[in-house]
């Protein structure tokens, strides 16, 4: 019965807080997704990282939301369909990729652009960071849309011919044509015989493929494409198969999400004066979750914290720059549990199974040996295992998290549409309703 009077309320709350922003209280904005990753991986993050007492860079953020992950015709989400809440602001089919399913989308702004495009718009300076392939949502809704999430060939040139004055990510075999061998070893894909890196290059873009290029740039780049692996720059495979293939979780030749996002950060920051859109996602959380692989999920959640670090580090020596930043994830994949025996010591075995009948794992797969914490205050390290309640995107417990300029505008609930809004504002100075109230007039 009071539902509705609520949303009344807080839309209201929105417009009143937009109109007192004016020009000059913009600022920079910075979105670290790591996919899929609830509060059950933060957890388990955090034991294995720094132990029970430590603290993550992700447990120093100021603000912290809940976070709703229902869409327009589910009680969950999909990973395009999240993207598209985040880039749109609006909720949508399931089904969705920067679109409402198969047909065109308006913003909550009343334009048909994704925030970050009406970014470019305006002249702010965009890039997107990935883990995972050109095509992956998380960053590619906010560049492209697409009626066909799976098609990465069209996505891929959408994405190269988007603007964007910088994208790190991998996917090499989405942007050659069949034939042609790349960089990193694999054939091209595209039958359309188009070379897109060697057209980025035409348009003037620097387009590089090592750890050691990405490191060598020039802070002044004006227009970059990293492109660090043939198709993701981790294995999201289940531990018994990488074993089988002698693989690790992620490729020990590519940038880590950390790096990326560091170099990102010195190219679309390094004026001071000019306002920057960074979207980052680290896809390995959400992908090792659907794997239920533990060890692989917590080595991509720790990999999103050291990001989260690289970004605050970087707010801190710009202190006079006006920048928020966000961390959330679209929803809780797998919904992990820390599973934690009792007074057990360094031999202990983790059995196959909770005694409710959940896979159980350790960082060799389903029982065996099990994960250590680092020491608590005492001293002790503890044995535990990963539980997994399914291999899904599913409600579960995210959440989101707030740090810097106006993160006071995150609170403490959070629609997943409502990241658009909040960027929105500190991106352009009011609230997307009253953006879209201006362009009737």
């Amino acid at each position: 019965m009071n539902f509705p009077r609520l949303i009344t309320v807080v839309s209201l709350s929105t417009l009143l807080l937009g109109s007192l922003f004016s020009a000059d209280e913009t600022g920079s904005a910075i979105f670290i997704h790591p996919d899929g990753m609830g509060l059950g991986h933060w957890n388990a993050a955090r034991l294995l990282e720094v132990g029970p007492d430590g603290m993550l860079n992700w447990d120093t953020l100021e603000q912290l939301a809940a976070y709703r992950v229902h869409q327009k015709n589910w009680l969950s989400t999909t990973s395009h369909a999240g993207a598209t809440a985040h880039a749109y602001g609006k909720k949508v089919h399931h089904n969705s990729y920067g679109m409402d399913q198969d047909k065109p989308l308006t913003a909550l702004s009343g334009k048909p652009l994704s925030i970050m495009q009406e970014a470019m718009a305006s002249g702010i300076r965009v890039g997107v960071v990935n883990s995972g392939h050109i095509g992956e949502p998380g960053t590619g809704v906010f560049l492209a849309s697409t009626d066909n999430r799976y098609d990465f060939r069209p996505l891929a040139r959408k994405i190269m011919e988007s603007g964007a004055d910088l994208i790190f990510c991998a996917g090499e075999i989405y942007l050659i044509p069949v034939g042609t061998i790349g960089k990193h070893g694999r054939e091209g894909t595209r039958e359309d015989g188009r070379n897109l890196l060697e057209e980025a290059e035409g348009r003037g873009y620097t387009v590089i493929f090592t750890r050691e290029e990405l490191f060598a740039l020039d802070p002044k780049t004006e227009k970059v494409i990293g492109i660090f692996a043939a198709e993701n720059t981790y294995n999201d495979k289940k531990e018994n198969v990488l074993k089988k293939a002698g693989l690790e979780t992620y490729d020990p030749e590519a940038p880590t999400f950390a790096e990326m996002t560091t170099v990102a950060l010195k190219i679309l920051g390094s004026d001071p004066q000019r306002q920057f859109f960074l979207v980052a996602e680290e896809e390995g959380t959400d992908n090792f979750s659907n794997n239920t692989n533990a060890k692989g999920m917590l080595d991509a959640a720790i990999r999103a914290d050291k990001a989260i670090g690289a970004v605050v580090d970087f707010m801190n020596t710009q202190a006079d720059r006006k920048t928020l930043l966000i961390v959330g994830a679209d929803s809780d994949a797998g919904s992990p549990s820390i599973w934690a025996p009792r007074g057990k010591g360094e031999d202990y075995q983790l059995p196959k199974k909770t005694n409710s009948g959940a896979e159980l794992d350790g960082p060799e797969g389903t029982g065996g040996t099990p994960f250590f914490s680092k020491p608590d205050q005492f001293g002790n390290a503890y044995p535990f295992g990963i539980s997994w309640a399914n291999a899904n995107d599913y409600q579960g417990s995210a959440i989101t998290r707030a740090h810097g300029f106006n993160s006071q505008l995150l609170g403490t609930n959070i629609d997943n549409s409502g990241i658009y809004r909040i960027f929105y504002e500190v991106l352009f100075g009011v609230t997307p309703e009253i953006a879209a109230s201006k362009l009737q007039e």
